[in-house]
């Protein structure tokens, strides 16, 4: 089912309020975050939105990725719906996102599928570890994202995977004890294995001090080096636009909310 290009780009407006909230209370409890992955990459090739994407992604250190955790159910609007594990039990992953009362989205995963989670369109927020730079804890990140991707509910990245929570929880707690805190040198910036995508690992020194990227018009924190940060996360050319049949997008459906 292809997706109307007006009605993505109303959809892609709303993730949009939702990242101007977002920011602003990050503000307010002074919080860190940036623009990760596909939302990154559409700031730096196109200054907004990549035109076919669906989604918004950020991360955020883990100790202000906890602390928003504590606030942003009483701090968000009642258009956006808070999402985690504990405000919506169905929900099968382990990172949080913002969802959309204004705008639903079915993705290609759960075509066909009984879905009892809110299905608005969504901001997507990862936590950030930091582990030494060596050999070992790469080996060791990538082995247990491995380990995490194949426990994992189906999803996007992990078509195949099966939903055990207890093993997954006890793998992304042993990834978390190594992580090294923001104040020394020499250290690798890694996604935390709650969200069980790929396993880039990134300069920390090339991630802060945080600088600021415009997106949709508006500016937005983003890594010091974005080029860096992007070219890690993708093994292509990111500055060249990919083949039509190459554009992924998580949507089956979208449907605006009148």
């Amino acid at each position: 089912m292809a997706i109307d290009p007006k009605e993505l780009r109303q959809a892609q407006l709303i993730m949009l309020e939702m990242l101007v909230e977002f920011d602003a209370i990050c503000k307010k409890h002074n919080l860190k975050y940036w623009l990760d992955s596909g939302t990154l990459l559409g700031a730096v090739r196109h200054q907004g939105f990549i035109p076919w994407d669906d989604d918004i992604d950020l991360s955020m250190p883990i100790e202000d990725y906890n602390k928003f955790i504590e606030i942003g159910a009483s701090e968000l609007s009642d258009n956006i719906f808070f999402q985690t594990k504990e405000t919506d039990p169905d929900f099968k992953f382990d990172y949080m996102k913002l969802r959309s009362n204004k705008a639903s989205i079915v993705e290609f995963h759960e075509k066909d599928r009984e879905i009892a989670y809110h299905q608005g369109v969504f901001v997507d927020i990862f936590p950030m570890l930091t582990v030494p730079n060596s050999t070992f804890h790469k080996k060791f990140y990538n082995g247990i994202f491995e380990s995490i991707r194949s426990v994992s509910a189906i999803s996007l990245h992990t078509p195949n995977g099966k939903d055990y929570p207890e093993v997954r929880e006890k793998l992304v707690k042993a990834l978390s004890l190594m992580h090294q805190g923001w104040d020394k040198e020499d250290l690798k910036v890694i996604y935390s294995g709650e969200m069980p995508d790929v396993a880039a690992w990134f300069d920390i020194d090339e991630i802060f001090p945080l600088s600021k990227i415009v997106f949709e018009g508006l500016e937005f924190n983003a890594p010091k080096n974005p080029n860096h940060y992007l070219g890690e996360n993708y093994s292509f050319n990111f500055m060249e636009l990919p083949p039509k049949d190459k554009r992924t997008i998580h949507a089956h459906e979208i449907e605006i909310k009148k």
